[in-house]
C-alpha cells in the first residue's frame, strides 16, 4: 500500500514495549515470506490491516478468507498482525474484547463467512454491550455466482451478511473493489477506536482477495484517514456543572464505563475528594474508583448495595459519569418514585441507542447532559473547580476480613480470602468475577485490578476474555487472574488452548457449584409463586452425575491443572501453586467445589 511513516510512535510499538517481546517466539513463524511486492488483492488488504497497528488477529480459519490468511502469513511473515489461531469463533471474539478491555484500543478478530458469523454473533452482542472496539473481518464466497465452488460456496455465501449483526455493531461494509476494501479496513479502525467505542465488521468477498494486482495502490498517510480527537465539554457546561456540584450538600458520583488509565483514575479521586462527594461503583464494569476510600458508597452489580442505594436516596445532586442504566438504579432505591436531586449525565451512549437491542435501558431524568467521554469531562470540571479546596482529604476504610478457612466444604468468600493469602501484596488484574462475589471480600486501588463483566451477560465469554486480557497485560509485573462458574467455563474452555499454544499465563480459577444456580433461583421463585414443590428446582440444572472434572479438561489442553478442591482448608496450598504456575508463564485452572449461593 506504499504506506507513508509516521513520526509520532505507532500503537503497535507500544503494545510491543508494553508485552515485553514478541509473543510465543519461534512459535508459527512462517519460512520464506516476503513483502517484496504486493501480488494479490489480499495483500493490499493485509497491508491495510496492518496499517491500523492491530498487534494480533485472533481468528478460526476458513476457506472465505483464505486468501487474507495466506497474506497475514506469506506476504506480513505472520507479524503486526501476528495470528492467534482459536478453536471457535466466539473465543476469537472473548479475546478481542478482553484485549481491549485492558488497552482500550481494538485488535482485530477474523471469521469464516456466514456460518462463522453465527458461530460469533453472541460474543460480537456481548463486545457490543461492554463497549469495546475491534476490528471483524469477514469473509463470504464468491459474490459472482458463476465462480462459485459447487454445495460448500453456496451455502457459505449470503446476500447482505453484515445484516446478522448490523444492529450490535458500530458500522459495516462490503467492500466492492480492493481500493474499496482498504478504505473499509481504516474507517473499521477509526470507527471502532472512536468513542463511544465498539465492533466494526467488513466483509471481504473472496474473489477480489484471490485477485492478481498490476501494481500498488496509491500510497496514502493512514493516520490521516483515522484522525484522533477527544470529544469533552465545552468551558461553559463545564463550569454550569460545577457550580451546580459545589452547591451540593449530598451530591453522589456515579463512577461508570471509564478508562483503565491511571491518571484519570487519580483524576476521578480527586474530583470527589474535591467535591466531598460519595462514590457508587458497578461490578458490571471495570475499578473505577478506590474501593477502600471512604468517600465510596459500595459497588451496584448482580445484587443491590445497601449503600448505592442509601446514597442515592439521600442526594440533592447526582454527577453520573456513563453508568450503565441509571433509571435502573433509581428504579432499584425509589420504586417509582422520581429522584428530586439534579442529575447531570455525562455519556456518549446515545449515539449507539437503536430499536433493536434494549441496552438502553429505562430513561432517566436528567437535567443536564453533557455529551462526552468521561476522562474528558473530569479533566473540564476539575479545571472549572481548580483553586476550590479539598472538602476530604482521603484516607483508607477498614482492611478486609478472612473468613475462617476451616476443613469441610467451601464457599465463595472463602475462595477469595484463600486467593488473597496466597496472593499477598502481589499486584492482581481479576479479568473476571461470578455472580456469587462479595464486593465486600476484595478492594479495587487501581484501574487495571478489575476489568469488569462480560457486557452482554452471554455465559461463555469468561475464557476467551481472560486470555485476551492476560495477552494484553503481559510484561506489565501484574498477575492475570480469572474467577468465573462452571458453566461458564463448560462454554468456552476451548480458549484455554490458545492461552497455552501462546504461552500466554492466565489463572482461571472456577466457582464450581455444579449447577446452572441462577436458574436454580428462578425456578424456585416460580414454584413459590404457583405454590409447587421448590425442592424440584434442581431439575434440569445441576452437572452432576457424572461431575465435571475440570482440571483434567485444562491438563487435556496442555494447562496445568488442580483440583477438584472440596475443603476450604486446601484452598491456600492450592493457590499458592497455582500462583507459582502462573508466575512461571503458565495456563492454570483451578477447579473449586463451591456451595451454591449468592453474596447478600
Amino acid at each position: 500500500m506504499a504506506v507513508k511513516k509516521s513520526a509520532s510512535k505507532t500503537m503497535a510499538a507500544a503494545v510491543k514495549a508494553a508485552n515485553a517481546g514478541p509473543l510465543a517466539p519461534g512459535i508459527e513463524t512462517p519460512n520464506g515470506a516476503s513483502k517484496s511486492g504486493a501480488l494479490f488483492g489480499s495483500d493490499l488488504m493485509a497491508e491495510a490491516l496492518a496499517a491500523l497497528d492491530v498487534p494480533y488477529v485472533a481468528l478460526n480459519p476458513g476457506a472465505s478468507y483464505r486468501g487474507l490468511h495466506d497474506s497475514i502469513v506469506n506476504y506480513l511473515g505472520n507479524d503486526s498482525p501476528k495470528m492467534l489461531l482459536c478453536l471457535h469463533e466466539e473465543h476469537a471474539i472473548a479475546i478481542a474484547q478482553g484485549y481491549a478491555k485492558v488497552t482500550g484500543k481494538a485488535m482485530a478478530a477474523a471469521i469464516h463467512s456466514n456460518v462463522g458469523l453465527m458461530h460469533a454473533s453472541m460474543a460480537i452482542f456481548n463486545a457490543w454491550c461492554d463497549r469495546q472496539p475491534m476490528v471483524i473481518i469477514g469473509a463470504t464466497g464468491n459474490v459472482d455466482a458463476v465462480k462459485r465452488r459447487p454445495w460448500i460456496e453456496w451455502i457459505h455465501t449470503s446476500r447482505d451478511q453484515a445484516a446478522l449483526v448490523r444492529d450490535y455493531v458500530k458500522w459495516d461494509d462490503q467492500p466492492g473493489s480492493v481500493g474499496a476494501a482498504r478504505e473499509s479496513i481504516l474507517r473499521a479502525g477509526w470507527i471502532a477506536n472512536t468513542a463511544p467505542k465498539g465492533p466494526a465488521y467488513v466483509v471481504l468477498d473472496v474473489e477480489l482477495q484471490e485477485q492478481s494486482v498490476s501494481g500498488p495502490l496509491p500510497p496514502i498517510d493512514p493516520a490521516r484517514y483515522m484522525p484522533k480527537f477527544t470529544q469533552g465539554p465545552d468551558a461553559a457546561q463545564a463550569k454550569a456543572a460545577a457550580d451546580i456540584l459545589l452547591k451540593a450538600k449530598n451530591p453522589l458520583i456515579l463512577m461508570g464505563r471509564v478508562s483503565r488509565g491511571e491518571a484519570e483514575w487519580a483524576d476521578r479521586v480527586l474530583l470527589a475528594e474535591t467535591l466531598g462527594a460519595r462514590v457508587a461503583t458497578d461490578t458490571k464494569v471495570g475499578a473505577a474508583f478506590p474501593t477502600d476510600h471512604p468517600l465510596h458508597a459500595g459497588a451496584f452489580g448482580s445484587g443491590a448495595a445497601a449503600g448505592v442505594l442509601d446514597a442515592v436516596r439521600m442526594s440533592d445532586v447526582i454527577l453520573s459519569l456513563d453508568w450503565v442504566d441509571p433509571a435502573g438504579l433509581f428504579k432499584t432505591a425509589l420504586g417509582d418514585a422520581e429522584t428530586k436531586a439534579t442529575v447531570i449525565q455525562v455519556t456518549l451512549d446515545h449515539v449507539l441507542h437503536n430499536g433493536w437491542s434494549m441496552d438502553y435501558f429505562g430513561l432517566p431524568p436528567v437535567d443536564m447532559l453533557i455529551p462526552s467521554e468521561t476522562g474528558a469531562a473530569v479533566t473540564a470540571l476539575l479545571g472549572a473547580l481548580k483553586g476550590k479546596p479539598l472538602r476530604h482529604n482521603g484516607g483508607k476504610s477498614a482492611v478486609l476480613k478472612a473468613p475462617p478457612l476451616a476443613k469441610g466444604p467451601l464457599s465463595v468468600n472463602q475462595m477469595v480470602g484463600a486467593l488473597r493469602q496466597a496472593v499477598g501484596e502481589k499486584p492482581v488484574s481479576l479479568l473476571q468475577i461470578p455472580l456469587s462475589w462479595n464486593p465486600d471480600t476484595w478492594h479495587f486501588r487501581h484501574p487495571l485490578d478489575y476489568i469488569g463483566s462480560d457486557g452482554g451477560g452471554g455465559i461463555g465469554s469468561g475464557p476467551g476474555i481472560s486470555v485476551g486480557a492476560a495477552l494484553a497485560l503481559r510484561g506489565s509485573g501484574r498477575l492475570a487472574i480469572s474467577i468465573f462458574g462452571d458453566g461458564n467455563f463448560m462454554m468456552g474452555c476451548q480458549a484455554v488452548w490458545t492461552a497455552v499454544h501462546y504461552k500466554i499465563p492466565v489463572l482461571m480459577i472456577i466457582a464450581n457449584n455444579q449447577s446452572f444456580y441462577n436458574d436454580e433461583l428462578h425456578q424456585e421463585r416460580m414454584a413459590r409463586m404457583r405454590n409447587r414443590p421448590v425442592e424440584n428446582k434442581w431439575i434440569g440444572q445441576r452437572m452432576t452425575d457424572p461431575a465435571l472434572d475440570l482440571a483434567t479438561i485444562a491438563r487435556g489442553q496442555g494447562a496445568v491443572g488442580f483440583g477438584p478442591v472440596e475443603s476450604a482448608d486446601e484452598l491456600v496450598g492450592v493457590f499458592k501453586q497455582a500462583v507459582a504456575e502462573l508466575e512461571a508463564g503458565k495456563t492454570v485452572v483451578v477447579d473449586c467445589r463451591v456451595l451454591p449461593g449468592y453474596a447478600p
